[in-house]
């Protein structure tokens, strides 16, 4: 399977679904992925990156080579939010490495307090800066701080999330 034919041709479940189970576990196919999805332009990126998020939940070491540049598409000004949300939500399932951990943080924060972020970005964000938190526990009086002023305005979906997030944290 040549990997950029399907993401071309739809954006779909299936799609994801296909290409994601293509490439399992190899790290070969993955990297053919990862680069397609680096590549673009962005339509291509914002469907490369739905299975790529797939392939991580799967297979969390598939990204460790990937990360740094990753993570660099995440800063990259004008990302559509589907960019975003998928790779703040693959972002979930991995241990960040220590050298890129200050990066996400920052990133999570700038996300989670923006009240423009789809709510989607904005709750994946809050996961990963909770699981951030039991490397640097000096980050969770903001990040309950953060979600606490943002409780009463939010979806349901935030709601159940913070809630969660906030016992787990040792809040009420």
């Amino acid at each position: 399977m040549n990997i950029i034919e399907p993401v071309l041709k739809e954006h779909t479940k299936a799609m994801s679904d296909r290409v994601s189970g293509y490439v399992g576990k190899n790290p070969t196919r993955f990297k053919e992925l990862v680069e397609v999805f680096l590549k673009g332009p962005y339509r291509i990126t914002q469907r490369a990156v739905w299975p790529m998020g797939d392939c991580i939940k799967n297979h969390p070491d598939l990204i460790k080579p990937h990360l740094k540049q990753i993570i660099k598409k995440l800063e990259t000004q004008g990302i559509h939010h589907s960019v975003k949300r998928n790779v703040v939500r693959l972002l979930q399932f991995i241990d960040v490495p220590k050298s890129l951990q200050g990066t996400v943080a920052t990133i999570c924060f700038e996300f989670l307090s923006n009240p423009k972020e789809p709510i989607a970005i904005r709750v994946f964000s809050m996961t990963v800066l909770a699981n951030l938190s039991h490397q640097y526990p000096a980050i969770i009086p903001e990040l309950k701080l953060m979600i606490e002023d943002q409780l009463p305005h939010q979806t349901a979906g935030f709601k159940n999330r913070a809630k969660k997030i906030l016992k787990a944290l040792g809040s009420s």
